[in-house]
């Protein structure tokens, strides 16, 4: 299925018989409600280049805007990497490009782009996420990982202060001396670490990776998709808060929606609750 009105060299839909063209910098395949959406730059490591970066943001803002889709995957073409970040080339050549790296508009701040989306992302990282890269990735709802992935903070080594999030989100995700450790060296970690660090949901098999990633996507596609989209903002929104803050908008939130909840709409569901519960 395409996603209508992406532009054809910049975007377009997996058909299983034919092989992508090379000006496809964003493959969408949409199937049974889940959108899986392919950083397509492989020779480059996927690096985010300008016309990478606004293609994703365009993939983004139709996918988030079709009814057909209810959950998102996002990964990097070919097994090297997930996306190495901002393109290095592409800034020491052309002036000005360096203002990426602090970019509000989510056209030009792919870290914007996703973290706009209503629609849950499950970030299956299937090579190296680098800098913007690890961004991206932290950008992401859920992160499953191939045990190929690697993850580094190299803006130190480039002279570039982070723009997208990442001195921010980074030590509040795994505290603030690992954070430290991962920025001011930029060492890599490997996927076992990540999990283990709680950067990663969890880590899987290389060819088990969009498997695994689609069948997560397909569980949350299955439920009700205005209820998840106003539960992951009441989630994303809380988070950002002290949390005597968050847990006084979650009184107003819970308490505006659950008084339109009726007896009859709790009992509707119940037994199909149920069903998954013993199913699972």
């Amino acid at each position: 299925m395409t996603v209508a009105g992406i532009p054809s060299l910049a975007i377009k839909a997996i058909d299983s018989k034919r092989r992508p063209a090379i000006t496809d910098l964003v493959l969408v395949d949409i199937a049974a409600g889940v959108a899986t959406v392919t950083l397509n730059r492989p020779a480059a490591m996927n690096a985010l280049s300008l016309a990478l970066r606004r293609a994703l943001h365009d993939a983004m803002r139709r996918i988030d805007a079709d009814p057909d889709v209810r959950a998102i995957v996002l990964t990097g073409a070919g097994t090297r990497a997930f996306t190495a970040g901002l393109d290095l080339k592409e800034l020491g050549a052309t002036a000005g490009a360096l203002g990426a790296a602090n970019a509000t508009d989510a056209s030009d701040n792919p870290v914007r782009a996703i973290e706009s989306c209503r629609k849950p992302v499950i970030g299956a990282i299937n090579g190296v996420a680098i800098t913007g890269g690890f961004e991206l990735a932290l950008a992401c709802d859920i992160v499953i990982a191939s045990e190929n992935a690697r993850f580094a903070d190299t803006h130190a080594r480039v002279g570039v202060m982070p723009g997208w999030g990442l001195s921010q989100k980074l030590s509040r995700l795994i505290g603030l001396a690992r954070a430290k450790e991962l920025s001011l060296s930029g060492n890599f970690i490997d996927a076992a670490t990540a999990e283990r660090w709680g950067l990663v949901n969890r880590t899987v098999p290389a060819a088990e990776l969009l498997p695994a990633a689609q069948r997560l996507a397909a569980d949350i596609a299955s439920a009700d998709a205005d209820f998840i989209a106003d539960y992951k903002r009441l989630i994303d929104q809380g988070f950002a808060l002290a949390m005597g803050e968050a847990l006084a908008l979650e009184h107003r939130v819970s308490s505006a929606a659950n008084a339109r909840v009726t007896p009859e709409a709790v009992e509707a569901r119940r037994a199909a609750v149920q069903a998954r519960g013993r199913a699972q």
